[in-house]
C-alpha cells in the first residue's frame, strides 16, 4: 500500500479518560477483532492493567479501515497510559506518531496530565484532534470542557474539536475519518538506506527479544541482516511482522509503517529502546535521535524472601526491563534480606506495579525496602557523591552539605477545597508560586517542593481531599541546600537497614516514633522479646516492645513446694533470653508495604 494511504497516531488523555474504551471502538468499528473475541480494553493484555482499570504498557496495532473518500486506509493506533509515572511509556508512542487524539473527559474537564501529554505532542510538532469524551454522562459538560481545550490549545477552532461517548459507540466515525483527513502521511523515502525507531522491546520464549518498531526510511524483510547502530550489533531478521492486535507474520515492513521484528535475541541487554535499526550491507550515515536518558525519581530494594530466588529474580529483571526502558537496576546486598537490586523507578506507583509484574509474571516472592530520592552530599574533602540508599550516607562529621531534589508541582483542584490542598502543600514543605483559574470553578496551583516529600502518598491526599476530581504533575527543577539525616530502624539492639531512611531533620523524631508504633502493631509475637527502636546516630529517639508469646511451664505443677516453679520460671526466662540473642525477628511484606505510607 502507498505510504499516503497511511496513518500513524496515538491516543493521549489525563488517566480514567476514555483512552483504552475508545481504542476498543476504534477496534470494533475497523473490525480488525470479532464479537467473539471482544472483551473490555482490549488492548490492555495484562490481568494487573485490567484488575486496576489502567493501562501500563502502550499497544500498537495495525488497523484497516476504508474511508467516505473509497479509498483504504492502513491506520496504526498506539494506545497509551496516562498515569504521571508512565509519562516515559507516552514520550516513546509519540516519537512514532505524526498525529494524536487528545481525549478529555466531559464530566472532569482538562487535568494536569492532560496538558502535560500535550505540550509533549507539541515539541513532537504532532497534529493535535481534541476529543471531548463521555458526553452521554448525566454530569458532563461538553461545552464548559470545550472551552478549557481552546484556553490550553491555543490555535484550535471550535469546529475542530470532535465530541463522544466510546462506551456508547457515538461519534467514532467522525474520528476515524479526522484521522484520515487532519493526519499527514509519514515522511520519509523507501529508496533512503533503512532507518527504523525501536519504540519498545518485549520478551518471548520461542523467539528471544521482540522488537517494535517504526520504520523511518527503507525497508526490511525477512532473512535481511540488520545492524543496531548505537549498541553495535549484527543479527539475521527471523521474522517481521505487524499486530493486528495478535502478531502477524508478514513479508516486509515498509517505509511509514510499525510492527516487530524477531532476530532469536537471547539477552535483554542487547537491545536499547530508542536504538536506530539499519543494514548491515547498506547502513544509514546517522542514527535517529531516539529518545532522551531518563533518570528515576525513586529508588528501592527488591530482595527474594528465599535468598535461592536470587538468580531467578535477576533474569526475571534483565526480561522485564525489555518491556519498560524507564525502570533501572544494578545488584546490592543488605545485611538483613541478602543479594538483591537497587531499582531506580519514576514514582511509587511504577514501583508497586513493577513489583506486582515480577510476582505474577515469574512467581517470585519478593521483599521491597523503603523508596528513597536521590540526594547530592558534598563531602568534608569536596568529594560530591549521590545517595540514593540511606547505608551509602557518609557519617556526620563526613558530611559539608546535602542537597536534595525539587519539582515543579502543577495541581489542579476545585475552587472549593483550594485552601485545604494549599495547607496540603505547605505541610509538605511546598513554596507557592502562583494560582491560575481554569474555567469558572477550578483552579492550577502551582508550587515548589521537595520530591520526597510527594513520592508517597502526596496525591492519594490530593484525590481524597478534591473526591476523586483534583490531579498532580510534577517535573524536576533542580537540587537545594536541605536539612536531612539518616533514620536508622533497630531490632534486639541490631540495624535492620531495609527500614532505614533518610528524612527532614525536623520531622526526624515524629517519623521514627509513628514508624515504631508501627512495626510494633505489624511486627507478629515471636518466642522471645523483640525490642523495636528508632535511631539518629547513636541517639535513640523512639522506642517500643513487642512482647514474648508465654508457655505456661508450670501447667503441670499441682500443690507442692514453689521452688519447683519458680525454678521452671528461671529456666524459661534463661531460655527466652538465649533466643533473644540469636533468634531471628520475621518481618512479615505488609509490615515493609504499611511503613512506606507511614508519615509523622
Amino acid at each position: 500500500m502507498s505510504k499516503d494511504n497511511i496513518r500513524n497516531f496515538s491516543i493521549i488523555a489525563h488517566i480514567d479518560h476514555g483512552k483504552s474504551t475508545l481504542a476498543d471502538r476504534i477496534l470494533q468499528i475497523t473490525q480488525a477483532i470479532t464479537e467473539r473475541e471482544f472483551h473490555a480494553q482490549m488492548l490492555d493484555d495484562m490481568d494487573l492493567e485490567r484488575e486496576r482499570g489502567i493501562t501500563i504498557k502502550s499497544s500498537a496495532v495495525r488497523l484497516h479501515y476504508k474511508a467516505k473518500d473509497g479509498k483504504d486506509y492502513i491506520l496504526n493506533l498506539i494506545d497509551t497510559p496516562g498515569h504521571v509515572d508512565f509519562t516515559y511509556e507516552v514520550s516513546k508512542s509519540i516519537a512514532a506518531c505524526e498525529g494524536a487524539l487528545l481525549v478529555v473527559d466531559a464530566s472532569q474537564g482538562v487535568e494536569a496530565q492532560t496538558v502535560a501529554n500535550l505540550y509533549m505532542a507539541v515539541e513532537h510538532n504532532l497534529v493535535i484532534i481534541p476529543v471531548i469524551n463521555k458526553i452521554d454522562l448525566s454530569s458532563a459538560e461538553p461545552e464548559k470542557t470545550k472551552k478549557q481545550i481552546i484556553g490550553i490549545l491555543k490555535n484550535v477552532h471550535e469546529e475542530d474539536i470532535l465530541f463522544a461517548s466510546a462506551k456508547e459507540g457515538i461519534g467514532i466515525d467522525e474520528i476515524l475519518e479526522s484521522v484520515i483527513t487532519r493526519i499527514p502521511p509519514p515522511s520519509g523515502s523507501e529508496s533512503n538506506p533503512l532507518q527504523g525507531l525501536i519504540f519498545d522491546s518485549s520478551y518471548d520464549t520461542y523467539k528471544g527479544a521482540i522488537i517494535y518498531i517504526r520504520i523511518m526510511n527503507g525497508s526490511v524483510a525477512k532473512g535481511d541482516n540488520i545492524l543496531m547502530m548505537r549498541m553495535g550489533k549484527s543479527y539475521e531478521v527471523q521474522e517481521v511482522g505487524v499486530f493486528t492486535p495478535k502478531e502477524k507474520s508478514i513479508d516486509r515492513l515498509h517505509c511509514g509503517e510499525v510492527g516487530y521484528l524477531a532476530c532469536n535475541i537471547r539477552d535483554a541487554a542487547e537491545i536499547e529502546i530508542g536504538d536506530t535499526v539499519t543494514l548491515t550491507a547498506l547502513a544509514a550515515k546517522n542514527p535517529l535521535p531516539g529518545y532522551r536518558k531518563l533518570r528515576p525519581m525513586v529508588y528501592s530494594g527488591i530482595y527474594p524472601v528465599n535468598s535461592k530466588d536470587f538468580v531467578a529474580l535477576k533474569d526475571a529483571i534483565a526480561k522485564l526491563r525489555l518491556s519498560d526502558a524507564s525502570f533501572q537496576y544494578e545488584p546490592e546486598s543488605s545485611v538483613s534480606l541478602g543479594f538483591g537490586f537497587r531499582c531506580g523507578f519514576l514514582g511509587l506507583l511504577h514501583m508497586e506495579i513493577i513489583q506486582e509484574r515480577l510476582e505474577r509474571e515469574y512467581d517470585l516472592n519478593l521483599v521491597v525496602s523503603t523508596p528513597s530520592v536521590v540526594y547530592k552530599v558534598r563531602k568534608t574533602d569536596g568529594e560530591i557523591m549521590d545517595v540514593d540508599n540511606p547505608s551509602k550516607m557518609p557519617p556526620t562529621n563526613l558530611i559539608q552539605e546535602i542537597k536534595e531534589p525539587y519539582v515543579i508541582a502543577y495541581i489542579i483542584t476545585p475552587n472549593d477545597v483550594i485552601g485545604t490542598i494549599m495547607q496540603l502543600a505547605e505541610l509538605k514543605r511546598g513554596e507557592y508560586i502562583s494560582t491560575e483559574y481554569i474555567g469558572d470553578d477550578r483552579a492550577k496551583l502551582i508550587y515548589q517542593m521537595p520530591l520526597s516529600e510527594i513520592i508517597v502518598d502526596f496525591y492519594d491526599k490530593i484525590k481524597s481531599i478534591t473526591r476523586g476530581y483534583g490531579s498532580l504533575d510534577y517535573e524536576l527543577l533542580d537540587y537545594r541546600k536541605t536539612d536531612v539525616v539518616k533514620l536508622d530502624i533497630l531490632l534486639n539492639g541490631e540495624p535492620f537497614d531495609a527500614m532505614s531512611s533518610i528524612v527532614y531533620r525536623d520531622k526526624a523524631q515524629a517519623k521514627g516514633r509513628a514508624l515504631v508504633e508501627k512495626l510494633k502493631e505489624l511486627i507478629p509475637r515471636q518466642m522471645f522479646e523483640v525490642a523495636i527502636q528508632a535511631a539518629l546516630g547513636g541517639n535513640i529517639i523512639a522506642r517500643s516492645t513487642v512482647k514474648p508469646l508465654r508457655k505456661h511451664v508450670t501447667a503441670k505443677c499441682y500443690g507442692g513446694d514453689i521452688t519447683r516453679k519458680r525454678k521452671l520460671w528461671e529456666k524459661q526466662k534463661e531460655g527466652k533470653k538465649k533466643m533473644k540473642q540469636f533468634g531471628k525477628v520475621e518481618i512479615p511484606q505488609e509490615a515493609f508495604i504499611a511503613a512506606l505510607k507511614v508519615q509523622p
